[in-house]
């Protein structure tokens, strides 16, 4: 009862616009003042929730991302992509997919994609006579691929919390992601040659290569990334301070758009990403130890036991969960919260922990484009300039392709697990 009346409170507060990391914050104060155990223990709680080397990589993967954005190294990619894919039907559709798949080797987030390249591709889009409710759907669609390819933030805050190993998880997103992204792009093609959407011209091999040749210093970051943890020479969390000098230093190299100004407002969106994240973090560690104390994982773990008699099932049912949840709640909550509950159950079950992160992040993922409250949505809307109930009801079809990857990456776990596998 007492469990219940915690969750039926921060859900109340959340509903009042309350920030979910401060939400989280307020209702376990609560608790621990009801049950006398004092606010000093708290405090403590909240301390030690935040006290990981690994989570440094988050807001330094961030800062990498802000920093790409303001050196307008977006643009060069951005570019190449249309050399490569514009001549197809629904040709900037495909341009679409292909940035966010070349950008999500660099910022290691789906927000990131959607804010940084997605005015670029929609006012292009635009231009070229695609309807606002296309562009946007493609584009939120498309930034799901970025947590999929590494570097990941949300595979290293799991790697974090299920004490697997980050290199295993970013190799055992590649396939996924790239899967994504195929399946993304044959929805633009079905989609595009209904609606008669209109093609680039071919673009000149010459042109391809010089263009190809100016991306190449961006596009060789996650090679850099996963090649230097994979070689022994950093951690993953050392790969995010890597990942920061490294853009900084193409930049002074190759394309000389950073300016002092852009650098520091590179800093300032980061720090205000970052204390947000680490809000809702602190936030986790208070919630999760009620809900320890109130022993919700054994209740969580005896439900899932008593649905599922094999690993299948127990995917199935997890994913319905993710699912559901995800439409109401912010994924990186469910992450921190309900996802630790269901590791030891899924253990149990004989699950790899690589597929099963794998599994999560990419339902996760999906799960940003669910309405009312997926946060690529938001974020497309805003950049976009497109009315939320339009992108909203625009994107239900575009869910229909990361879906379908869930559905094999469950089925067929190698699809995850075949990359890593290699390092064993």
């Amino acid at each position: 009862m007492i469990l219940t009346s915690v969750i039926l409170g921060w859900l109340l507060l959340v509903l009042l616009n309350v920030p979910i990391g401060i939400a989280m914050i307020m209702v376990s104060m609560g608790y621990f003042y009801h049950s006398g155990l004092g606010l000093s223990f708290a405090t403590q709680r909240m301390v030690d929730g935040l006290n990981s080397f690994p989570m440094l990589a988050v807001p330094l993967f961030i800062l990498a991302a802000a920093i790409l954005n303001s050196a307008g190294i977006t643009n060069h990619l951005f570019g190449f992509a249309r050399a490569l894919v514009g001549r197809f039907t629904g040709g900037l559709g495909h341009v679409n997919v292909l940035a966010s798949l070349f950008f999500s080797g660099m910022s290691g987030s789906a927000i990131a994609d959607a804010g940084g390249l997605g005015k670029m591709e929609i006012e292009a889009m635009r231009k070229a006579g695609y309807d606002d409710e296309f562009a946007g759907s493609v584009t939120a669609a498309s930034s799901m691929i970025g947590p999929l390819v590494p570097p990941s933030i949300t595979m290293v805050l799991y790697g974090v919390i299920s004490n697997t190993s980050i290199g295993k998880l970013f190799l055992g997103g590649i396939v996924p992601g790239f899967l994504c992204a195929l399946s993304l792009m044959i929805m633009v093609y079905v989609i595009a040659r209904k609606r008669n959407y209109p093609r680039d011209a071919v673009t000149p091999v010459r042109e391809v290569g010089s263009l190809f040749i100016k991306s190449l210093p961006a596009l060789m970051t996650p090679v850099v990334i996963v090649g230097g943890i994979f070689s022994g020479y950093f951690s993953p969390t050392e790969a995010a301070a890597i990942t920061v000098l490294y853009a900084i230093l193409i930049d002074l190299m190759f394309y000389r758009e950073l300016t002092v100004r852009r650098l520091w407002d590179a800093i300032y969106d980061t720090t205000l990403t970052a204390s947000s994240i680490a809000t809702i973090i602190a936030g986790v560690g208070l919630l999760s130890w009620v809900m320890a104390r109130e022993q919700a994982p054994q209740q969580i773990a005896q439900f899932f036991l008593s649905i599922a008699d094999n690993k299948l099932t127990f995917l199935i049912a997890v994913n319905i969960l993710i699912f559901v949840l995800g439409a109401v709640i912010e994924s990186l909550v469910i992450l921190l919260i309900v996802v630790p509950t269901l590791i030891p159950v899924a253990m149990g079950f004989g699950v790899d922990p690589v597929h099963f992160g794998i599994v999560v992040v990419l339902n996760l993922m999906i799960s940003i484009l669910t309405p009312p409250m997926g946060m690529a949505l938001f974020v497309v809307a805003q950049v976009g300039e497109i009315p939320f109930q339009k992108l909203a009801r625009a994107i239900l079809p575009w869910l229909i392709p990361p879906l379908a990857v869930l559905v094999l990456v469950c089925t067929f776990p190698i699809l995850a697990t075949g990359l890593p596998s290699l390092l064993d």
